[in-house]
């Protein structure tokens, strides 16, 4: 159903934000400024895609999901309180970015279906920028 799709990926992207702030601030290492850098750009670029979501929600006459435990049950990205390597925290973001582009991909084929064209716009552009995360994060992680 478009509704619980579309929650999902919205979860999705404020959990996937979320981690990557939590890791911007706490990355370490040689390569710290590059990394810092990188994951300040990954994680407002996310960010702020995440009220517009909420927003096509409530388009569809539903709530959006707000409480924090409601968008981390909803979510495809888990929580990390650990403190990971920073190639490691990058590559965690590569996979769950790899998810956040599977609910994104399904959310898309719901509403094209539904004839949501407006959706499904807006989702093909959260698609090709989740598709150039994607590229960043495995070149960086190789």
């Amino acid at each position: 159903m478009l509704i619980d799709e579309l929650k999902q990926v919205q979860a999705t992207a404020f959990a996937l934000a979320m981690k990557a702030q939590y890791y911007h601030w706490n990355v370490e290492g040689a390569d710290f400024v590059q990394y810092h850098e990188f994951l300040g750009k990954l994680y407002a670029e996310i960010s702020d895609s995440v009220d517009a979501l909420a927003e096509l929600v409530r388009t569809l006459n539903n709530y959006a999901p707000g409480a924090h435990r409601m968008l981390m049950d909803l979510s495809l990205v888990k929580d990390d309180d650990t403190v990971p390597a920073a190639l490691e925290m990058l590559t965690r973001l590569r996979d769950d970015n790899e998810d956040m582009l599977n609910a994104l991909r399904v959310c898309y084929q719901t509403a094209e279906t539904a004839g949501q064209l407006g959706i499904s716009n807006y989702l093909q552009d959260r698609i090709q920028a989740h598709e150039k995360h994607a590229w960043m994060l495995r070149s960086i992680t190789r």
